[in-house]
Formats: structure tokens, sequence, C-alpha cells
């Protein structure tokens, strides 16, 4: 990963990322979206890498090296998904990874990377506002004014959907704050931000990419919440599921998760998209599942199934 540890207050913890605060927030939760890869082909895994990469090229020459620190499987996903499904003109070129010195990555560059790493630069600079506003985190605050400039350019490109996902982001906070326990609520605040975020245009697609993307979030929002769960009870954090009998939640989630991905799922397969196809699928239909056992394995020390 090309996270460094403990910088402006980012933290990476098995296997995704969030800003630290003492109110723990469940917006912005990466690293729930990720291919399983040994269920996928190497050629398809090195593409899935390309445009991981081309993701991490794209917010350093767009937005400078601290944009890096916010790069996600989550927007990686994104841009191949839209990629795949509007097949624009990319460009492949080789470079020098600092992190990887010994073999020049390959990176993709296209328009629909360009508008993750825009997405990204959106979505972490509201996170250190929130943060900023509800715990005075000076880490969040510092990240949050070198990213100001950043933020303003994406909000000037895409001022309606930055309104939106601003929106909703208040209004999950103000529930939090009142330790809302309607989960159907919060999920649904997950699903409206992520449903805006998958959609890059009007036209015949966008209903299909606004319920992919609705039940997507609300998948992840739920997932993040039963793998903090008991986390969350220890310190006393906002968790929507910490009411729910222990034992009785871990049979009740998962037929709402595949309820939740199912609908997803079913919405891509409304797409005609073929090129990347193999690999969205791995996601969709393997990789989610592969992150959902990994985390019951370590809440119920159950084998990590797969499906």
């Amino acid at each position: 990963m090309l996270f460094k540890r403990d910088i402006l207050n980012f933290k990476k913890e098995k296997g995704k990322l969030y800003c630290r605060c003492a109110r723990k927030e469940r917006w912005f939760m990466f690293g729930y979206v990720v291919v399983n890869k040994p269920e996928l082909k190497i050629k398809d895994f090195d593409t899935y890498q390309s445009f991981y990469c081309g993701l991490c090229q794209q917010l350093k020459q767009r937005f400078g090296q601290f944009s890096r620190l916010a790069l996600n499987y989550d927007m990686t996903f994104l841009a191949i998904l839209l990629s795949g499904l509007y097949e624009p003109k990319t460009k492949e070129r080789k470079i020098r990874c600092i992190l990887h010195p010994a073999h020049k990555k390959d990176v993709l560059e296209n328009t629909y990377i360009t508008y993750a790493a825009d997405m990204t630069v959106l979505l972490t600079y509201l996170k250190c506002q929130d943060d900023w506003e509800d715990e005075h985190s000076y880490k969040a605050k510092a990240f949050q004014k070198i990213l100001h400039r950043q933020y303003q350019k994406v909000y000037e490109k895409y001022p309606e959907k930055s309104d939106i996902v601003i929106q909703a982001l208040k209004e999950s906070s103000s529930l939090e704050k009142e330790n809302c326990d309607d989960l159907d609520r919060m999920c649904a605040l997950s699903g409206k931000f992520m449903a805006e975020i998958c959609c890059y245009k009007e036209d015949a697609w966008m209903p299909y990419l606004k319920k992919m993307g609705d039940y997507l979030g609300r998948f992840i929002y739920l997932l993040d919440a039963y793998d903090d769960v008991k986390k969350d009870k220890e310190k006393n954090l906002y968790n929507p599921l910490k009411n729910k009998d222990e034992k009785q939640l871990d049979t009740w989630i998962q037929p709402v998760l595949e309820m939740l991905i199912a609908e997803s799922a079913d919405a891509f397969e409304m797409l005609p998209i073929l090129k990347y196809e193999d690999i969205l699928r791995n996601i969709l239909y393997s990789g989610v599942w592969a992150r959902y056992y990994t985390v019951k394995k370590a809440r119920v020390g159950e084998e990590n199934g797969s499906l």
C-alpha cells in the first residue's frame, strides 16, 4: 500500500483506511471493495494494479504528493467500473515508483481515473472537515488545509455532486451525535453518497449506476459496522449495531449483506460492460465476500471460507 503510517492522523488497520478521532465516524471506510486475488487471472490482476497505480499517479499529478495518502481500493473499483462501461481512450506507460524502485510499474491514464482521483480528494477533504468540526482534530485540520485548494478545484468542477455528498455527510454526523439506532436510515445515507459518486454523467446508464452505488454503499456501511462493533462497544463509540445481541448478530448479518450486494450486482448486470468485466465480477461476487469472511473470522474465530 502507498500510505505512510500515522501521517496527518490517517490510520490503516485490517486493510482499511480511516481518520482517527475520538468519536469514530462510519463514513469514508475504505478497503472493503477489493479483488479476491487468488481467484483472479494474473493478467487481470496486473490490469487491476495498473488502475491502482494510475489512480495514485493522478492524485500526485493533479493534487500533489500528500493527496496520495487517500489512495484506496474503493475508488480504484470506481475507475475500473466507469472505464469498462464507457471504454475511453486509455494511455499506458511505465513509471518507477519510489516505493518499488527495483521494477517499473505499468500505469493507466484516462478520463475516469482522473474522475476517481477527484472524488478521492472530495471525500477525504470533507472527512477531515467533519473531524475538525466534531473533534477539533488538529492533524485533520492540517490535512484539510493542504487539500483546500485542490478541494475547491474539485468543487467548482462538480458543484451539484459535491453538495449532495456534503448534505449526506452533515445528516449522518447529526444522527450519530443523537446515537441514532435506525440502521436503514444510516445505511441509506451511505448509499446516497455512493450512488452520486458512481454517476459520472446523466445518460441511459445513470439509473443502473445509481442503484448499484446505492446498495454497494449500504453494504460497505453495514459490513464496516459489523467489523467494528466489538471495538466500538469497548471504547463506547457510536455504532448502529451496538445494541444488537452478539450471537444473533453473527447469524443475522450475512443474509442482509447478501440481499444488499445482490441488488447492487443486479444493477451491474444491466450495464453493457465487456471490458474489465472479469475484474469487476471478481470484486462484486467474490472480493467483497472474501473481506466479509476475514471480518467474520476475526470476530468469531471461524475458518476463513469461500463462496
